[in-house]
């Protein structure tokens, strides 16, 4: 059972290597002394990477990308323009 609740972080836009414009997204959680950590992408909505996480667990976090593709795709343009900031 983890610790901690979970964190989920995210990228501004990029481009991957298909040209498309994507958002990186970290869930990161804390299990005893280990760090456990699933890597996706949206607006695929997909877990690219993962170390301790289950496969309804990443099922689950897959579904949450693709429900809330808008929404982070939304909070990283906001990030992905530092003219913004000032």
């Amino acid at each position: 059972m983890a610790d901690d609740a979970m964190k989920m972080t995210y990228s501004a836009i990029v481009r991957n290597s298909d040209n498309q414009r994507i958002v990186r997204v970290a869930f990161e959680r804390k299990n005893g002394s280990q760090t456990e950590i699933a890597e996706g992408i949206v607006p695929d909505g997909k877990i690219v990477k993962q170390n301790g996480y289950s496969a309804d667990e990443v099922a689950q976090l897959e579904s949450y990308l693709k429900e809330n593709a808008d929404n982070i795709m939304a909070k990283a343009r906001v990030i992905s323009s530092p003219l913004k900031w000032l």
